[in-house]
């Protein structure tokens, strides 16, 4: 079974090597390699430090290893 399911959402911490910044944004994700390690998803927050390069909506690969939660569909809620 696969780590991560298509409509799971994880949050990922996004850093600024440059500025030392870094933020901490949802992912919804779209499918996965378990043998690679990543995660193929949607961004599901407004970048605010990273506004710049990132979007609300970009599609993104993510290695597991940046993963810092992970929620079922039904585990999400939106405020």
């Amino acid at each position: 079974m696969a780590r991560y399911e298509p409509g799971d959402y994880v949050k990922v911490e996004f850093a600024d090597e440059a500025s030392g910044e870094s933020e901490w944004m949802w992912v919804e994700v779209q499918s996965c390699d378990d043998e690679k390690r990543l995660l193929f998803g949607t961004l599901d927050s407004v970048p605010v430090i990273h506004s710049a390069k990132l979007q609300l909506g970009a599609r993104i690969a993510v290695s597991y290893d940046k993963v810092r939660e992970h929620r079922k569909p039904h585990e999400f809620l939106r405020n």
